[in-house]
């Protein structure tokens, strides 16, 4: 008996280590937001150019739950290249169905959203070796209002994301 149940365990996490591993990432990292996202609080993920040969897509990953209360999202995602250059870009994603259902994907009211960042139009390749960063920030406003949301609620983990373009 004592035989058959570790066998049973062995093979429940050999399966369990078998789907949670995605071979497909050279890089995924997700932070956790605390409570809710601060409009000056920057999520950095700083990675290692895979080569400068291929191309990936890059993704910007972000966990939300049923308080996030916008149909959209507005992002700044920052760039930083090894020899200094910076690229920005303001990223508008769409998060919600028009009868205000939350995009995504998920069971629970936690929902996952993989939303493109480069390589979608055209191939995105790393044009140097060494040490990448990525900064990103949202830079959500309410309609008619000047000044911007300070404490954006329900996003719960913001990530980043590359992984080969398949050809």
């Amino acid at each position: 008996m004592q035989r058959r149940t570790n066998g049973l365990l062995i093979a429940l996490v050999s399966l369990f280590l078998v789907t949670s591993c995605d071979s497909k990432a050279e890089y995924d990292e997700y932070k956790s937001v605390p409570d809710k996202w601060h409009k000056d609080s920057i999520a950095t993920f700083n990675f290692k150019a895979p080569d400068t040969i291929n191309n990936y897509n890059l993704y910007v990953n972000l966990r939300n739950n049923n308080d996030y209360a916008y149909s959209n999202l507005f992002l700044i995602v920052e760039l930083n290249y090894p020899n200094g250059k910076a690229v920005t870009d303001t990223l508008e994603y769409k998060m919600a169905a028009k009868n205000g259902e939350l995009l995504g994907s998920g069971f629970t009211d936690i929902k996952e959203n993989k939303l493109w960042y480069r390589g979608y139009k055209s191939p995105f390749k790393f044009t140097e070796n060494g040490d990448y960063s990525v900064n990103i920030q949202h830079a959500m406003r309410k309609n008619g209002e000047v000044n911007g949301v300070e404490n954006l609620e329900g996003i719960t983990d913001i990530g980043f994301r590359v992984e080969p373009a398949q050809n």
